[in-house]
């Protein structure tokens, strides 16, 4: 996946604080500065779970 529709960002938010997530394409992953965590996309599917996020800086 090249890019995640932005409709489809605008409707997903951090399960941990509510906040909005940034798209990183590169890493193939969605951002939450709030939480300090990245969730993966995996074969284009967003996995929203906490326990699959990474701890970022």
């Amino acid at each position: 996946m090249s890019d995640i529709d932005g409709k489809m960002l605008e409707a997903l938010i951090c399960p941990q604080t509510g906040a909005p997530l940034k798209y990183d394409a590169k890493q193939q992953e969605l951002i939450s500065k709030s939480a300090h965590l990245a969730y993966p996309i995996r074969n284009g599917i967003p996995i929203m779970l906490v326990s699959e996020a990474r701890e970022i800086d």
